[in-house]
C-alpha cells in the first residue's frame, strides 16, 4: 500500500511539473501573435467559483478561480464562448478577438429559468468535462418548488432527495453520505465549521434560507482545501447584501417567522445583510388551559449577519457571524438547551491577473446544557467545544489549461466534556471533567489540468498534522477496557502528533459531446469524533478529539461514473458507483456507561468499516414539468473485535434501498404545483432476543448488534406556491404543503415493555411522529 501510494504521488506531481514547465517553455515566445482576454464571472454581486469558459473553436476549457477571475490567450478571430457554472443558466456569447481586452460575464441562477431543473447538480454540460465527481450544488432559489415542513424551506432536507445522501431519520437534520455516520460530514458556513447544524432536535436546520446563497456538497473527490471528515463536505455560503438598494423580506408561518434586511453601506462599494427568525411554539403552549402543557418550553432563534467591503480593485473584506440557541423544557423538572456561535473575517486579495488569495480567520463555539430538577436537587450539566481557526488559500492560473490551488489551515480545539453542579438539600461538590486541547494543521495543493481535448485530470495532496496537547491525565487502556496506565501532561505540552497524507486523483474522459466517463480516488482523515449511542446526532452527544487511545479515522474511496445528456439536454442520466474502506472506526462496548466523560476511552472499541453502492439519477430539465428520480443501492458494515464476535455487522446507517421521486409543474404564471415521494429500507437496529427476571425486576437480553430492521419508510409530500403580487417595489406569495399526504404511520422508534395484564408477555410500542402535517406560510419582499 505504501509503495503504491508513493507511486501515485510521484505520478501526480510529475504531471504538475511537466505542465508548469510547458507554461514557461521559451518556444512560446516565437509562436504566432496572440491576444489576452481576461475578466470575471459573477452572479449579481457575488463571484462564482469554479466557473468554466468553453471556447468552442479553440477547443479550450478555461477555469475561473475563487474570485471568478479568468484569463486566456487566443489568436485573432471569432470565437463562441460558452460560460457555465454549477446551478447557473449557461450563457453563450460570440466574441471577436483582435486585441487585448477585458470581458466580464453575468450568469443567472437556473431557478430563474422555468426550463431548468429545480435542484441543479454538478453534472451539467460543464461537468461532463470536469474531473470533479460526486458534487451537488443548490442555491436557495432552486428549492422553492419542494414541499415544505412546518412552512420552512430547508437546505438539508432538500439535499436528502439526492442519491447517496440519506436522512438520519424522520425530522432529523443529520445526514448519512455514502455509508458515513452523521459526524463524518464537514459542515462549513463561510469556511467556519458547524458542529450541530440542527434546531428543535433536527426538525429544522441551523441555516436560515433567507441568509444562505448556495450550498455545495462533495460526496467524493473533495478538493484538497477541504479535510477533517471522512464522508462529505457541505460548503455553505452566506448571501452578500444588495450593494445598490435597501430591501426587506420576510415570512410568517404556522410556528415561526423571519425577517431579513439588506442594503448598501456605501453604494456599489459595500453592503450588509442581517437575517433573523424565531419560533413561537412556546407562546402557543401557554394558550393551553392544561397546566401540564402550558408550563413547557420549546423554541429556537437564530441571527445571521454579513458585511462586505470592496476596497479598490484588488481587495475585498467580509465579516460574517451567526448566533443561534434552542431551548426545550418540561415544566420545571427538565431542561435542555444548546446553541452555536460563529464569527469570521475574510480578506480576498488579487496579487496579479494570475495569482490571488483568500485569508479567513474564524471562531466557532458549540455548547449544550442539561438541567434536572428532582424537587430536592437542581442538577446542571454543561459541555462546550470551541475552535479558533486560520485558513489561507492561494489560486494560481498557471495557464489557461491549468488552475493550481494551494495553502494551509490551522485550528486550535478546546473541548469541555462536562461540568456538573448542583443546588439543593443533598448538594454535592461540583464535578469538572478535564478539558481536552489539540492543534490541527494542514497544508494542501491541487491542480485541475486539461491534458487534452478529451482528457481532464485533477490531482491534489493534503498533509494533516493533529497534535494532542496536554492539560490533564491521558490513559492507556487494555483491549478489555481496563486502565493500564495514566500519565499527566501539563497544559501546552505536546503529547502525541498524528500525521496523515491524503492524496486525491480524479479523471474525466469525454466520449462525445453528450457523454463522459469519470474515475476518482480520495483519502480522508478525521480527528474530531462524535461519540453517540443514538441513531442520529443529538445535542447531548459528545465530541472527542484523537488521543493516545483514540486514533484518527482514515478512509479510502474509489468511484467511477458514467454521465450522459439526452434529447438535446432535455434529460440527463448519471450513474456512479463507489467502494470505501474505513480504519479506526469507533463504537461502544456492549453495556457501556455512556456518561463516563473522563474515562470514555474505557467504554470504546475500535475496528474497520466498508461501504459500497450504486447511485442513479435521471432528470427531466426542460418544460413546464421538471423533476428527477434518484435511486441508491448500498451496503455499510463494521468489523470490531468485541462486537458480534468480531464478525461483520450492519452499521446503524446501513440501508439497502433508497428512492426519491421529485416533480414540479408550472401550471401558469401564478401557480406552481410540486410533490416528492421517498422510500427507504428501515435502519439497522438492535432488538432484544429474550428477557430474564432478577430480584423482581425484568431485564431484556440482547445478542448480535444491529441484526434487525426498522420497518421500511415511505412518505408523499405535496406542495403549491401561489404568486400573489409582483410589482416593481413589492412582491408576495403563499406556500402550501401537506407532509405525509396519505398518512403513513412511519415508525420513529420501537420499544419493548412487559404487558400490564400478563408479565410473561412482551409488548412492542411503536411511536409515530407525524401522520398528516399541513402548513402554510406567507412570504414578502420590499425592494
Amino acid at each position: 500500500m505504501t509503495s503504491n501510494l508513493f507511486k501515485l504521488l510521484l505520478f501526480s506531481f510529475s504531471l504538475l511539473s511537466i505542465n508548469v514547465l510547458s507554461f514557461f517553455n521559451p518556444q512560446n515566445a516565437f509562436a504566432q501573435q496572440t491576444f489576452k482576454i481576461s475578466g470575471t464571472v459573477k452572479s449579481g454581486d457575488s463571484e462564482i467559483e469554479a466557473a468554466t469558459i468553453n471556447i468552442i473553436e479553440a477547443k479550450r476549457n478555461v477555469m475561473a478561480d475563487s474570485l471568478g477571475n479568468y484569463e486566456v490567450e487566443l489568436k485573432a478571430g471569432n470565437y463562441t464562448f460558452v460560460i457555465s457554472a454549477v446551478g447557473m443558466t449557461t450563457l453563450r456569447k460570440t466574441v471577436k478577438v483582435s486585441k487585448n481586452a477585458k470581458l466580464n460575464f453575468q450568469l443567472e441562477d437556473s431557478a430563474n429559468n422555468l426550463d431548468e431543473i429545480v435542484i441543479s447538480t454538478a453534472r451539467d454540460d460543464r461537468s461532463l468535462a470536469s474531473p470533479q465527481m460526486g458534487a451537488e450544488r443548490l442555491s436557495m432559489k432552486t428549492i422553492k418548488n419542494i414541499p415544505l415542513i412546518f412552512g420552512e424551506r430547508d437546505v438539508l432536507k432538500a439535499i436528502q432527495l439526492l442519491p447517496g445522501i440519506k436522512s438520519a431519520g424522520e425530522g432529523g437534520a443529520g445526514i448519512y453520505v455514502r455509508g458515513g455516520s452523521a459526524d463524518q460530514n464537514l459542515v462549513l458556513m463561510d469556511d467556519v465549521p458547524v458542529y450541530n447544524p440542527a434546531h428543535l432536535l433536527g426538525f429544522f436546520s441551523t441555516f436560515n434560507p433567507d441568509a444562505v446563497d448556495d450550498i455545495t456538497v462533495y460526496k467524493t473527490g473533495m478538493p484538497s482545501q477541504f479535510g477533517g471528515r471522512l464522508s462529505s463536505v457541505l460548503d455553505i455560503k452566506m448571501r452578500q447584501g444588495n450593494t445598490e438598494n435597501f430591501s426587506a423580506s420576510g415570512g410568517i408561518g404556522l410556528i415561526s417567522s423571519k425577517l431579513t434586511l439588506e442594503g448598501p453601506i456605501q453604494k456599489n462599494k459595500s453592503s450588509f445583510i442581517i437575517s433573523g427568525r424565531r419560533t413561537y411554539v412556546d407562546a402557543l403552549l401557554r394558550l393551553s388551559p392544561d397546566s401540564t402543557i402550558n408550563q413547557n418550553t420549546m423554541y429556537f432563534y437564530d441571527v445571521n449577519g454579513k458585511a462586505d467591503f470592496q476596497l479598490g480593485d484588488k481587495n475585498k473584506l467580509s465579516f460574517s457571524g451567526y448566533l443561534g440557541s434552542d431551548k426545550l423544557g418540561l415544566a420545571k423538572t427538565f431542561g435542555l438547551s444548546w446553541g452555536n456561535g460563529i464569527a469570521s473575517a475574510q480578506w480576498k486579495h488579487i496579487f496579479s491577473e494570475k495569482l490571488n488569495s483568500t485569508t479567513t480567520a474564524s471562531y466557532t463555539s458549540y455548547q449544550n446544557k442539561i438541567e434536572v430538577n428532582t424537587g430536592i436537587d437542581n442538577v446542571r450539566i454543561f459541555s462546550q467545544l470551541k475552535d479558533w481557526g486560520l485558513k489561507q488559500n492561494f489560486f494560481w492560473q498557471a495557464s489557461d489549461k491549468n488552475l493550481v490551488k494551494f495553502g494551509f489551515n490551522s485550528i486550535y480545539h478546546t473541548v469541555t466534556p462536562g461540568e456538573i453542579t448542583s443546588e439543593g438539600v443533598s448538594s454535592y461538590n461540583p464535578v469538572n471533567y478535564q478539558e481536552r486541547f489539540s492543534l490541527e494543521n494542514a497544508v494542501f495543493a491541487s491542480s485541475d489540468w486539461q491534458a487534452s481535448e478529451k482528457l481532464n485530470i485533477g490531482f491534489g495532496l493534503r498533509l494533516t498534522g493533529f497534535s494532542v496537547l496536554g492539560g490533564g491525565d491521558f490513559l492507556t487502556v487494555s483491549p478489555e477496557g481496563d486502565i493500564l496506565n495514566s500519565t499527566y501532561y501539563k497544559k501546552g505540552e505536546f503529547v502525541k502528533t498524528y500525521l496523515n497524507l491524503e492524496p486525491r486523483l480524479s479523471l474525466s474522459y469525454l466520449l462525445n459531446q453528450a457523454s463522459s466517463l469519470k474515475a476518482s480516488y480520495v483519502r480522508n482523515a478525521q480527528n474530531m469524533h462524535m461519540i453517540s449511542n443514538s441513531t442520529s446526532s443529538r445535542p447531548s452527544d459528545k465530541w472527542l478529539p484523537s488521543s493516545l487511545m483514540v486514533k484518527p479515522e482514515v478512509s479510502d474511496q474509489f468511484a467511477v461514473g458514467y454521465y450522459r445528456n439526452l434529447f438535446d439536454n432535455a434529460f440527463e442520466l448519471n450513474v456512479e458507483s463507489y467502494y470505501k474502506t474505513m480504519d479506526n472506526q469507533i463504537d461502544y462496548r456492549d453495556g457501556a456507561e455512556t456518561f463516563n466523560s473522563d474515562n470514555i476511552e474505557t467504554q470504546l472499541l475500535y475496528g474497520i468499516g466498508r461501504a459500497y453502492g450504486l447511485e442513479l439519477l435521471f432528470k427531466k430539465k426542460k418544460g413546464d414539468f421538471t423533476g428527477w428520480l434518484s435511486y441508491t443501492l448500498s451496503k455499510t458494515e463494521r468489523q470490531i473485535d468485541g462486537i458480534n464476535g468480531g464478525n461483520w455487522y450492519n452499521a446503524r446507517q446501513d440501508r439497502t434501498h433508497e428512492i426519491a421521486l421529485v416533480g414540479s409543474y408550472q401550471l401558469n404564471k401564478k401557480w406552481n404545483l410540486n410533490a416528492s415521494w421517498i422510500y427507504y429500507t428501515g435502519d439497522a437496529i438492535t432488538f432484544p432476543t429474550g428477557k430474564y427476571n432478577m430480584d423482581g425486576q425484568t431485564f431484556f437480553y440482547y445478542t448480535d448488534r444491529n441484526q434487525y430492521r426498522m420497518p421500511s419508510y415511505h412518505r408523499l409530500d405535496l406542495g403549491a406556491n401561489l404568486q400573489l403580487r409582483e410589482r416593481k417595489n413589492y412582491s408576495s406569495e403563499l406556500s402550501f404543503s401537506l407532509y405525509n399526504a396519505y398518512g403513513r404511520k412511519n415508525a420513529y422508534s420501537i420499544n419493548f415493555r412487559e404487558a400490564e395484564n400478563d408479565p410473561s408477555k412482551t409488548e412492542v410500542v411503536r411511536t409515530t411522529l407525524f401522520q398528516f402535517l399541513p402548513s402554510i406560510s406567507y412570504n414578502f419582499k420590499f425592494k
